[in-house]
């Protein structure tokens, strides 16, 4: 069933589908990407308010290299993911290390994104600050280039994607087997506990933590690259990292496939607010992410998904009390 759900996606932009759904089918498996990336995190107790950061990081080193030096996305993704991992380690190491977890991490984290922020919008010589950027253009004279990473071909963005989403999901999958995750559960609810026993609090959850901001930063890089404009709104600061946090447990950041669930959401609500208010009000769209946000943590904590598989399960259960009882 699962293989030939994954057929039919594939196949599904070769059966006449217009560019508008296209576009959304390729922006839903993008964030569905990054919202798994923080959820292989977020899913282990470390709740960071702050991958705006990371994303805006992939976003604009890839540009900036490429816009005033004229490297190729290639060169820029490695130091992308360097500058990501960095960051990573100095926020995440002395957070770990003298046990800032909590509330008090999340607002370190927050600090994080919008600090990004503003220094994107402070270096508008070199980003274009507020108005945002457009990467110099490799397609006048042909409908891709390899060494730009541009296509203008929605089809071959949609495969690239694709492949990031699965690689995603692998990875999930991967942290969700191993033993780093039991230990991170397991210091999740008990952290004096878990260190008693000899557990590397510190490196374990420096880790993951490095992971989910890698995972995040090519985000960035791909909707850089897609997109072809970037601005300090949509891959840095508060509302981006908000939107990431709301998209993975409205989906259900304990299941593997909660976040894609998620991003389909966000994405049609967002969609819908536009085609319904338009941009006339200012923020519409963060405070209905924040108030959903507490909805969702009060009401459905699993997540769509995560809520639907438990009526599934109760009621797969029930079937067979029932025909025991019957028996």
């Amino acid at each position: 069933m699962k293989w030939l759900a994954l057929v039919l996606l594939a196949l599904a932009p070769l059966m006449g589908m217009g560019n508008y759904p296209l576009h959304l089918l390729i922006m839903t498996l993008l964030w569905a990407f990054v919202y798994t990336g923080w959820a292989v995190m977020g899913r282990l107790g470390m709740v960071s308010l702050g991958h705006g950061a990371f994303l805006g990081i992939g976003a604009y080193v890839v540009v900036m290299g490429w816009n005033h030096y004229g490297l190729s996305p290639w060169l820029g993704i490695p130091l992308a993911l360097g500058v990501t991992a960095l960051v990573a380690f100095l926020i995440g190491y002395p957070c770990f290390r003298f046990k800032i977890v909590g509330h008090y991490f999340a607002l370190v984290t927050l600090a994080l994104s919008e600090v990004a922020r503003l220094i994107i919008v402070a270096l508008r010589d070199q980003t274009g600050g507020s108005l945002g950027v457009t990467p110099k253009t490799a397609l006048a004279d042909a409908s891709w280039s390899l060494s730009a990473l541009q296509f203008s071909s929605k089809l071959v963005w949609f495969y690239v994607i694709l492949a990031f989403w699965l690689g995603g999901l692998w990875l999930w999958g991967r942290v969700d087997r191993s033993m780093a995750r039991l230990a991170l559960e397991a210091i999740s609810q008990e952290e004096e506990a878990a260190a008693s026993v000899g557990m590397n609090i510190t490196r374990l959850k420096l880790g993951v933590t490095m992971i989910s901001a890698l995972m995040t930063c090519l985000g960035g890089v791909l909707y850089a690259q897609y997109q072809l404009y970037v601005n300090p709104e949509t891959v840095s600061g508060i509302g981006i990292s908000l939107q990431m946090v709301f998209g993975a447990i409205a989906g259900g950041m304990f299941v593997r496939l909660g976040p894609t669930v998620g991003a389909a959401f966000t994405l049609l609500l967002a969609e819908g607010l536009r085609l319904a208010l338009g941009h006339d009000i200012h923020g519409l769209d963060s405070t209905i992410y924040g108030l959903m946000l507490v909805l969702f943590i009060i009401f459905m904590p699993k997540g769509i998904l995560g809520a639907i598989l438990e009526a599934l399960e109760k009621r797969r259960a029930a079937k067979s009390k029932t025909a025991a009882a019957t028996a």
